[in-house]
């Protein structure tokens, strides 16, 4: 989609429901739907974090960055991830977090991006983290400059790709709690993307293609 097409629709991605659990079941793991289902926040203690849905013009057309975890000891070694990490004490709300995070993560500067709406907060049992994601756009064309001690790739992806139902599938995977596991994933650039980043991905589809249909 080109992009000043896109700007067009901002405006009405404010006022969309969200429709939170009725879309991240789409993309749980079948041993997470019920957990989904029956989640109380209240029993839990969890860290705190924040992500960026950034959208950005490349070439004229709509892009969103994802970012491709370094591999270490953890939970989320190598994994798919969108830009941003953990709460500090000195940030003013989750917002700034996600803003300080992105452009400590891959060198885009606050003052590029605007935060257009948050979304429903997912959390993240293995890593005992309840991530925000808020959606924001950079109006101009960005340059990456990733930290190589966290991020290893970063994958460009244009918005008519994202939308397209082709790249949702089933892969087997090893999870924290079983091995050989059949799990809905998104196959991104050739990466399997899967488990709370294709669960908050699968909101924002949603959230894009409610606001496309009733606005188009």
């Amino acid at each position: 989609m080109d992009f000043q097409d896109f700007l067009q629709y901002v405006p009405n991605l404010i006022p969309v429901e969200l429709p939170a659990t009725l879309a991240h079941i789409k993309m749980a793991p079948k041993g997470r739907i019920e957990e989904l289902k029956n989640f109380d926040l209240t029993t839990k203690t969890p860290r705190i974090a924040a992500v960026m849905m950034l959208f950005y013009p490349k070439n004229d057309e709509t892009h969103l960055v994802l970012i491709v975890r370094n591999a270490y000891n953890g939970v989320h070694s190598s994994q798919i991830a969108f830009p941003g990490g953990k709460y500090e004490i000195s940030d003013i709300n989750f917002e700034e977090t996600a803003l300080r995070e992105t452009e400590e993560e891959v060198g885009v500067s606050s003052e590029k991006i605007e935060i257009v709406k948050h979304f429903t907060p997912m959390y993240i049992p293995p890593s005992n983290f309840l991530v925000h994601p808020f959606l924001g756009i950079a109006k101009e064309e960005l340059s990456f400059f990733p930290d190589i001690r966290e991020v290893a790739d970063i994958i460009e992806l244009p918005l008519s790709d994202f939308l397209n139902d082709e790249i949702i599938i089933e892969a087997t995977l090893s999870t924290s709690y079983a091995a050989n596991v059949l799990v809905p994933a998104f196959n991104i650039q050739n990466h399997v993307v899967w488990g709370a980043t294709a669960m908050i991905l699968s909101e924002l589809r949603e959230v894009l293609k409610i606001t496309f249909e009733e606005n188009s």
